[in-house]
């Protein structure tokens, strides 16, 4: 470590012109067999030193540092999958499209054709949704058409 001692002395005394060959000794010797042990020693050293001086050291270290390998680009996602339109829906995924303050909600799906209905359960006054079959979809479209209740749009 006395050469290293040596190199830094001379580095700090050095013209800013004559320091490229001290580096590279510095350089030389932070990647020689020793190097690990002799990055450690300039980075211990570096903390002492006027400033001029700790950039021509982290200069060095910075070179003698492995370069980290380049992470590998994530894969693009072929194409998204396609959602299951018999999942579990949760309420952002419905619109309401029949309102009846009475206590009577239409609701269909936003991705897909299913349709849900929402009222009160007269015992427990609770409200219960249950999702439709096709035929209760047609016989309620039936019974309901013309009503005031029928939101705008849907």
């Amino acid at each position: 470590m006395e050469a290293v001692d040596t190199l830094v002395e001379t580095l700090r005394q050095a013209a800013p012109g004559d320091r490229a060959p001290i580096k590279a000794q510095l350089l030389a010797l932070a990647q020689g067999p020793e190097g690990s042990v002799v990055q450690e020693h300039l980075d211990n050293m570096r903390r002492g030193e006027i400033l001029e001086t700790q950039w021509e050291i982290e200069e060095v270290l910075e070179a003698a540092a492995p370069t980290p390998a380049q992470p590998e680009p994530e894969p693009e996602p072929d194409a998204e999958p396609e959602e299951d339109p018999n999942r579990q829906l949760k309420a952002a995924d419905l619109q309401l499209i029949y309102d009846d303050p009475r206590g009577l909600m239409l609701h269909k799906s936003k991705v897909g054709d299913r349709w849900f209905l929402t009222q009160m359960d007269p015992q427990t006054r609770q409200p219960q949704t249950f999702e439709l079959q096709k035929q209760e979809i047609e016989q309620l479209k039936t019974q309901l058409q013309g009503s005031p209740h029928w939101l705008i749009g849907s």
